[in-house]
């Protein structure tokens, strides 16, 4: 622990005194942060290993299950970073949920000392252990940065992708969910005259209307509360390079008018500034909104369209690809064999035909789930094709579609999870390990689900 950087974000100001009082005599470096949206510029500037995270804050996101959204946050753009979460409610279903999301482990509030301590140790073994292992997973990610496929179609998306991308032109790239846009948007950048300036990633249909000017504009020392001193935002800190703007067609036409503007003109103005800030950058944007969508003024401006789309690149579904199937599955059953120390040495012949013939509406997300599901609870030397279950939440998603009437439209997450366990149950007559399996959990997972849902 002597060796710890350790960052605490909370909005109680009392339990951050007693946090830092307790560790700084233990941890090499101790930071406290009452603001969640101040976490990725401290991590910006430290090299943390945890990060003490709350589940609930008084301001900021108002879900009442912030912490489940700056744990997302966090996780996609630091992924080594431990997080551990801090509820003073001990929900069981929200720390599930964060276990799922990736925090390595909860602390419920008020705690021992003791207990505090010997979470925080715990998990910091466990990094200093899997640092290895993760050095080779990242290497294995960077691989799969490649565009894998040998269709037709995806010879004419290369072949597009390289007509375009040492160019200038802003790029709108359009398809289905799971498909690989952000894939897409990786290849374009490498290929680029920009390819060794930064690449910056904004999921800009995420951002809150208080957070999305803040973001990406960034805002000087005193412009608000807690702006304490001066941040660059995203556009800023993609000059010179590539910035990309990822599910652009759910953004409301207020922030529609001020990202208008910036691109119009090439400068910001950061918030509390009046002064603009000149940008260079190359603009990709990616959207699961059809074209014809976005066409209409009522949910987009037409301007905007123009001037995010010089070129539109259509990424392909899975099911229109063929052949890539079979060959996306092989290459997630080595990825998947090396990630958990299997030797899985294929696909049986039924397994394979079993892939080849679902639509996969999830697309490569899906298949690329799958995968990895029926690598971990495979028990033979191949995969079988009883190993392979596609998600049941796309199954349950397409019965609805054919009632014409989405039965989920107004259930809560729990009931949405109910559903799918008790239809799980039933589909295999009460076989509890089959059902298990089906929904990727354990028998002891599934049997306290059940308990929780009175099935």
């Amino acid at each position: 622990m002597k060796k710890a950087a350790i960052l605490v974000v909370d909005d109680d100001q009392d339990l951050l005194t007693a946090v830092r009082i307790l560790l700084r005599p233990k941890v090499k470096q101790i930071i406290v942060e009452p603001n969640p949206e101040n976490i990725f510029r401290t991590l910006e500037r430290n090299a943390i290993d945890m990060v003490l995270l709350d589940m609930n804050f008084k301001s900021a996101i108002n879900t009442g299950n912030e912490g489940l959204f700056w744990l997302g946050k966090i996780k996609s753009q630091y992924p080594h970073i431990k997080v551990i979460m801090i509820t003073a409610y001990g929900a069981v279903d929200l720390a599930v949920r964060s276990l799922k999301q990736g925090a390595s482990d909860f602390i419920v509030k008020p705690w021992q000392n003791e207990h505090l301590l010997q979470t925080l140790t715990a998990v910091f073994e466990e990094a200093k252990q899997t640092k290895g292992r993760d050095k080779t997973i990242t290497q294995v990610h960077r691989q799969e940065h490649d565009l894998i496929g040998r269709s037709a179609i995806m010879e004419d998306l290369q072949y597009k992708i390289d007509k375009v991308a040492p160019t200038e032109a802003n790029i709108l790239i359009l398809g289905e969910n799971g498909t690989g846009k952000d894939l897409i948007a990786q290849a374009l950048h490498r290929r680029s005259l920009r390819a060794k300036q930064t690449y910056i990633k904004v999921d800009v249909g995420a951002l809150t209307e208080t957070l999305f000017e803040s973001e990406l504009f960034g805002y000087k020392r005193g412009a608000f509360t807690d702006a304490r001193e001066d941040r660059q935002g995203r556009f800023t800190a993609a000059n010179g390079g590539t910035l990309f703007l990822d599910e652009i067609g759910n953004i409301n036409l207020q922030q529609q008018a001020k990202l208008l503007s910036v691109l119009q003109n090439r400068q910001v103005v950061p918030l509390g500034s009046y002064e603009p800030v000149p940008v260079d950058i190359r603009l990709l944007s990616a959207t699961n909104v059809p074209l014809k969508a976005l066409a209409d003024e009522s949910r987009f401006r037409k301007d905007l369209v123009y001037r995010i789309n010089t070129v539109e690149i259509q990424v392909p579904p899975l099911r229109e690809r063929g052949e890539d199937i079979a060959l996306l599955a092989n290459h997630f059953l080595d990825f998947y064999n090396r990630k958990y120390h299997k030797h899985l040495e294929g696909f049986e012949r039924d397994a394979i035909q079993k892939i080849k013939a679902y639509h996969f509406p999830g697309n490569v997300r899906e298949l690329q789930y799958s995968i990895e599901r029926a690598v971990i609870m495979a028990e033979q030397k191949s995969i079988r094709d009883s190993d392979i279950l596609f998600s049941p939440i796309e199954q349950a998603m397409r019965e609805d579609n054919k009632l014409g009437e989405p039965a989920y439209a107004n259930q809560s997450l729990e009931e949405m999870e109910r559903h799918a366990v008790q239809s799980a149950i039933e589909r295999y007559n009460g076989n509890i390990s089959k059902a298990a399996r089906e929904l990727g959990l354990t028998r002891a997972a599934l049997y306290r689900r059940m308990e929780k849902y009175n099935i």
